[in-house]
């Protein structure tokens, strides 16, 4: 598979490596010289040479294909080449291709045959698309470039009239075309006249020239270019050896000495199925040497209308759209029918009852006329087969099939939608969708400037100080003084002794009566009751500053004034 995915080695290279490793299976190896090989393959001297180049040097990897060992005689007269490729490891991935196809088909045309194959054999789904990604142009402008997808078509088709491929339009995966390799070229099934096929065959026509083929020219510097070509071996180049050129020859015999019978039969091959080295008694197709290299098939083969039989469905299907029948007689594409089968069986593989698809479908098909229905296909698909509901498998539109009740799940989404629905419309007419209150200036309803203002007050920071600030001139004019808690006036006398004008006053008569000024006592803790006089407990309570109640308070004042 190194030759076939990878593209640094053209496609020449692998044509002439299949048949050089079908030759070297001999004992003595491939002893073919170039002209035996390019007659063989039906390509010129110049193109095989430079496969033979390209598969001498090492690849990206470091890899030789193809190794080869000079050969003299001992009078001095040389003989071909001998070549033998390299053995192949366990790991590594495989194609067995059959060589009467490197013969029948182009360079290109192989590839593509070899990477269909190598799909076919692993399980692989394949598209056109993939197909043209592995193939690139390696002369001329485009060198380097990707085919497109028309050209990798045009190259399909090619090998589908050829025999070596049957297509199967819109018969695999997800709408692919499925594709199905052969080891011997047979009659190739026509392809049907349809709807989906209608105005393709000119566009394909028309697409199997440049873009398809490179063609078989050498590149400037590269090779010799024959002067004379030889579509077949030559059968006295190597009278003297015991094997002929390749194994599973048949001896030429001319046409006219062979019979209906003998023409009709295909020969054994030798070798596994796969991978055998030539198809005895096997004619290539009716294309020359210079068609093969051109890739324009010699001849184009009539097609055949679609049959009754490839648009029937199964007995079970038909037993589920029996309400519907109406509407599936109208579908006239054999893939949509094929879509509409996989379709129903999916269901019923995931559980899916026939009385619950009857039921859905007699359903469907009640709510709509037939004069409504444009596209049968598109409707069936799209309408009447999906199933309605949520993701539950017993929810059917809503009710559960088993008990019959409503689904809480979609009663749910039910009433979501209606909400939206209601806020939708409430706002296309200028409401608060919340509330439904009208909108004010500032764009919101009062219910929601209620809300925003009580939110912000609810997250305004609180300062707590941790320590008294010094005292400074308040707004308000009064002050409270720390002698009898009195209110009093702000003043600069308040601001130094913090006393109201009464008890500055007392505090001054008191030091000038006194014979000497008594050390002011420090403010005692307060106490929550008065402790009164002495043997006179008193149960009023006490001042802010100080220990004993007002009247006590009064009585000590008294007693310092006398």
């Amino acid at each position: 598979m190194r030759l076939v995915a990878s593209a640094y080695y053209q496609d020449v290279a692998l044509a002439v490596y299949v048949k050089v490793k079908a030759l070297a299976a001999r004992p003595e190896k491939c002893e073919a010289r170039t002209a035996t090989l390019a007659g063989y393959l039906g390509l010129s001297s110049a193109s095989v040479e430079r496969g033979l180049k390209q598969l001498y040097r090492p690849g990206p990897d470091g890899v030789v294909e193809l190794r080869s060992k000079q050969r003299t005689l001992p009078g001095g007269r040389g003989q071909s080449a001998r070549r033998w490729t390299r053995p192949m490891s366990r790991t590594e991935a495989y194609v067995w291709l059959p060589v009467a196809a490197s013969e029948d088909l182009t360079p290109r045309q192989l590839r593509v045959y070899a990477l269909i194959s190598y799909a076919q054999d692993r399980g692989i789904p394949v598209a056109e698309a993939e197909l043209a990604a592995s193939l690139h142009h390696h002369s001329g402008a485009r060198a380097g470039q990707r085919l497109t997808v028309t050209a990798a078509s045009a190259i399909v088709d090619a090998i589908e009239d050829a025999g070596w491929l049957t297509v199967h339009r819109r018969a695999g995966e997800r709408g692919r075309h499925l594709y199905v390799a052969h080891d011997l070229p047979g009659l190739p099934p026509a392809r049907p006249l349809g709807p989906e096929n209608d105005g393709q065959d000119e566009v394909r026509e028309a697409a199997t020239s440049s873009p398809a083929d490179d063609g078989v020219g050498s590149p400037a510097g590269e090779g010799v270019l024959a002067y004379e070509e030889s579509p077949r071996p030559d059968p006295h180049e190597n009278e003297g050896e015991t094997f002929p050129p390749a194994v599973g020859d048949l001896p030429e015999v001319p046409r006219e000495e062979v019979g209906p019978a003998a023409s009709s039969t295909t020969g054994v091959i030798a070798g596994s199925g796969r991978g055998a080295l030539r198809a005895g008694g096997h004619e290539p197709s009716p294309q020359t040497a210079l068609d093969r290299r051109t890739g324009k098939a010699g001849q184009h083969r009539p097609r055949q209308a679609v049959t009754s039989s490839q648009r029937t469905l199964p007995a079970w299907a038909h037993a589920v759209l029996e309400p519907v029948q109406q509407v599936v007689a109208q579908v006239s594409s054999t893939w949509v029918l094929r879509r509409i089968e996989r379709e129903i069986a999916t269901q019923l593989d995931l559980g899916m009852s026939a009385d619950r698809l009857h039921h859905r479908l007699t359903a469907r098909f009640a709510g709509f006329s037939p004069s409504e229905i444009r596209d049968p296909g598109r409707w069936l698909l799209g309408v009447a087969l999906p199933r309605w509901g949520c993701g539950h498998v017993d929810c059917e539109s809503g009710v559960m099939w088993s008990t019959g009740r409503s689904c809480d799940v979609c009663d749910e989404v039910k009433a979501a939608n209606a909400a939206q629905r209601e806020r939708e419309r409430l706002v296309a007419d200028g409401r608060c969708p919340d509330h439904g209150h009208r909108l004010r200036p500032s764009g919101i309803c009062p219910v929601c400037e209620l809300d925003r203002d009580v939110h912000q007050h609810r997250r305004r920071p609180l300062t707590v100080s941790a320590a008294p600030a010094p005292r400074s001139a308040p707004d308000t004019p009064y002050a409270t003084c720390g002698e009898c808690q009195a209110k009093t006036h702000w003043s600069t006398e308040f601001q130094a002794d913090g006393l109201c004008r009464t008890c500055r006053t007392d505090l001054a008569r008191t030091s000038q009566a006194a014979p000497a000024p008594a050390p002011r006592v420090p403010a005692q803790i307060p106490a929550e009751h008065c402790v009164g006089t002495v043997g006179a407990p008193c149960a009023r309570p006490a001042l802010p500053s100080r220990t004993v109640c007002a009247r006590h308070r009064a009585q000590q004042l008294a007693e310092e004034a006398s």
